[in-house]
């Protein structure tokens, strides 16, 4: 069967501002060229690292960052497409304007390369690039077709297959949260609201540290479905509840954290209505955020109420904690 190949180069932080957009808008299933990885393999630290490398992958270190995603050929695939195209034209868009965030980044030529594939396989081929790994000290992210053996006894794994939701685990942000989770529960008494939970992987986290309730809320239906699916998987549906909801829109219930892991726009939208679902202790945990963004998106947080407690950085990314200071 033939499938068109929709390749995008853009630059180191292009993978994953790029990335983000894309997402958003629904596209799921990206193949990340990063020539930075290949670097670091080349970059030998221990004798025992490898013992001999072909010179094709010596070649990789030297190619542009891509993304590429693979479109079926129908109506429904070339729709797709053009959102991706869409997506890209608006990201030059953006860039274009002198007074954006975006006109400073630097996301490389963003030129778009179409070519049709025969490859039965297409659909599964990300999934050779997502192994298990440590998002944290404590927590093991790892897809259910890979074998893993704890390493400790203080070890948590979380085993997820994302489907066509968004998210392995393995982005920046979602360490940088889960790292923050890990400081501000406190007592299984916490109750945890997850706000765009994808996968479910941050929810997964907070049942795994001991919250006995944690609710996940997502407005995509089939994100819906990949949630309850993971958390199933992994065992956790007396702890943890996933609905199908807007937070901005209905949702009656308290929490003492809640994390959202979106985009720095999404978050200081929601900031607002997040003052009115927390109780007790009153931890906002946002992440989604790139560090150029950190200073107007923490405004926004104070201006809702909060007090920003810390914040996390990893790589271009970082994540606020604040806490309520006037709970009702």
């Amino acid at each position: 069967m033939k499938y068109r190949m929709w390749k995008l180069y853009t630059s180191k932080l292009g993978l994953e501002v790029c990335a983000n957009v894309l997402m958003a808008n629904g596209l799921s299933g990206m193949i990340f060229d990063d020539p930075e990885d290949v670097a670091d393999l080349l970059n030998k630290k221990n004798d025992y690292d490898w013992d001999y490398v072909d010179d094709s992958v010596r070649e990789l270190a030297k190619e542009e960052p891509a993304i590429t995603i693979y479109f079926d050929h129908t109506e429904e695939g070339q729709a797709d497409m053009e959102k991706a195209m869409a997506c890209v034209e608006a990201i030059k868009g953006n860039m274009e304007d002198p007074d954006s965030v975006w006109a400073k980044m630097d996301l490389g030529r963003l030129e778009m390369e179409i070519t049709v594939a025969d490859d039965e396989d297409w659909k599964d081929k990300w999934k050779e690039y997502f192994k298990p790994a440590h998002i944290t000290e404590r927590i093991v992210v790892k897809p259910s077709w890979e074998e893993y053996e704890r390493q400790s006894e203080d070890e948590l794994i979380i085993e997820i297959d994302p489907g066509m939701a968004f998210g392995t685990g393995t982005h920046p942000t979602t360490t940088l949260c889960v790292k923050l989770l890990e400081k501000y529960i406190e007592s299984p008494k916490d109750v945890v609201l997850d706000v765009g939970c994808g996968s479910g992987i941050l929810a997964m986290a907070a049942a795994l540290l001991g919250v006995e309730e944690t609710v996940g809320v997502e407005i995509d239906p089939v994100a819906v479905d990949v949630a309850k699916e993971n958390v199933e998987l992994n065992g956790l549906s007396d702890k943890i509840n996933v609905i199908e909801g807007d937070l901005t829109k209905g949702l009656d219930m308290k929490a003492d954290i809640v994390v959202a892991n979106l985009m720095a726009d999404l978050v200081m939208m929601l900031s607002k209505d997040v003052a009115k679902h927390l109780r007790g202790k009153a931890i906002y945990i946002s992440s989604g955020i790139l560090i150029e963004k950190q200073p107007v998106v923490s405004k926004v947080i104070r201006d809702c109420g909060f007090e920003i407690l810390e914040i996390l950085e990893q790589g271009e990314w970082c994540a606020i904690a604040a806490r309520l200071k006037d709970v009702q």
